[in-house]
């Protein structure tokens, strides 16, 4: 299917989006040979919600995979799921039968499945995903990689020790659809805006909700016990997990601090990532961090609201992330400047002529204070990896046993720096942060936030490791 159809269908069934694809780094006899659904990479697809549906999207579309499964908590979800899946498939004239799961170390026990996208809640990624890694499946999971620092590490040193491929779904590092923040941060790499001095960030604003927290029934549909997994006891809200008569509506858990830690992670890992890939740390981080953010009290919102950070990096240069930016990522250097966001898909990215003042409110993803700032790159130059597509890049990187462009050793210090702020927000007052140890500087209170302790054992991703002999 072309790009536009394959949308329309997936609007049609579940309402849309954008995700994508995997496999894995050592490939079955069975993967080998002709371009028949038999020798494609097994797929399963665990979390079946928004972003779920997203990625079995991209999956579908692209060659070297078949979506195969699908897990999630929701009975409900789970048959959206599999309808959506066989559906796509047959409106390309081809029959799958997909397996459904309910426990996903069910699908992470079958010999069927090559590789598995983890697109559940922030506060289940690690564990998940550690799961999965010891398990021998290579693992697309959704960003913020983790929910906290101790768990980034963690994953780290499973994905390591088992040698798997792990895409995060950082897709701003690929070609498709927004190659602005490649540009820009190729530009910015490579000294077209000279010295770096500053760098701003937007990353959007979560409101209150102006309701009070109300306990609910659970519904007969969710296994409500194993979703909160590692997270603490509490009592079922439906404005704290996802909504039950829709696929597509945004998630409580996504402003539920239990669950995610709000805009600081959620948009932060995203555009952090890129600032730090720009700046050439993106296997450091920051040297302070000061964060002021506001709570509101009693409302079912329990993540922060407004707020205003300022990082410090090496060579000087400062990370200021304010709610009152427009959300993308505008570089400043002595010699010029230069802004990349998401913008519009069908907007001109050509940027503006020289001297010309910088419009927050202009839709175009891409544009600089002088034209030279993106032109072509001479020989020499510093080049990101190739990708078309974020999961095309993956599928790539594990038929040839690479790193991916999105890898763990590069997200987990992505999510380390935005987790450090929502640390400082937290403490209210500014923080000393050593990369090479991944701690704070001689802060015993802001080291003990690094991580949190599973409400019971089965959720503990820290026994697991050391069950499979992970140090």
């Amino acid at each position: 299917m072309k790009t536009r159809s394959r949308r329309s269908f997936l609007k049609t069934a579940v309402g849309g989006g954008l995700g994508l694809a995997i496999l894995p780094s050592i490939l079955p006899s069975r993967l080998l040979g002709a371009n028949a659904p038999s020798k494609k990479i097994q797929v399963a697809q665990i979390g079946c919600g928004r972003m779920g549906h997203s990625d079995m999207g991209n999956v579908m579309a692209e060659d070297l995979a078949r979506v195969v499964a699908v897990c999630d908590l929701d009975s409900q979800r789970l048959a959206v799921a599999k309808k959506t899946v066989e559906s796509y498939y047959a409106q390309n004239g081809e029959t799958v039968t997909v397996k459904t799961y309910h426990d996903y170390h069910d699908v992470l026990a079958s010999p069927e499945i090559d590789a598995v996208v983890v697109t559940v809640p922030d506060h289940s990624h690690a564990r998940l995903a550690i799961d999965a890694a010891i398990a021998g499946k290579h693992i697309y999971v959704q960003k913020p990689v983790t929910y906290d620092i101790v768990e980034a590490i963690g994953l780290r040193r499973a994905v390591e020790a088992k040698k798997i491929i792990l895409q995060t779904g950082s897709q701003q590092r690929s070609e498709k659809p927004w190659h602005s923040f490649r540009a820009a941060s190729e530009a910015v790499r490579n000294g077209r805006i000279g010295q770096l001095k500053t760098i701003r960030i937007g990353i959007g604003l979560d409101h209150a909700s102006g309701h009070p927290p109300m306990p609910m029934p659970v519904p007969a549909n969710l296994d409500y016990e194993h979703w909160l997994g590692s997270a603490p006891e509490q009592p079922y809200m439906e404005g704290h997990v996802h909504p039950q008569k829709s696929v597509n509506g945004r998630p409580g858990w996504i402003t539920t601090e239990d669950f995610g830690l709000g805009m600081i992670t959620n948009w932060g890992a995203h555009h952090v990532d890129i600032a730090q890939w720009a700046m050439g740390q993106e296997l450091g981080g920051p040297l302070t961090v000061e964060a002021h953010a506001e709570f509101v009290p009693n409302d079912l919102v329990t993540v922060h609201t407004k707020y205003h950070v300022e990082m410090l990096y090496p060579n000087q240069v400062q990370m200021i992330i304010d709610d009152k930016f427009r959300n993308g990522i505008r570089f400043e250097g002595d010699e010029g400047w230069v802004f990349c966001s998401r913008g519009s898909e069908d907007a001109p990215d050509e940027t503006i002529s020289t001297n010309a003042a910088f419009d927050p409110n202009s839709v175009r993803p891409l544009f600089a204070s002088d034209k030279k700032i993106l032109s072509p790159l001479g020989p020499g130059a510093v080049r990101w990896m190739p990708s078309r597509t974020h999961h095309g890049n993956w599928l790539e990187s594990i038929v040839a046993n690479r790193q991916p462009i999105a890898p763990i050793e590069q997200s987990s210090r992505s999510l380390e720096a935005c987790a450090a702020a929502w640390i400082s927000m937290k403490l209210k007052r500014k923080l000393q942060w050593d990369a090479a140890t991944e701690m704070f500087v001689n802060d015993d209170e802001a080291n003990a936030m690094r991580g949190r302790k599973a409400r019971k054992p089965q959720y503990d991703f820290e026994l697991a490791l050391k069950k499979a002999g992970i140090a």
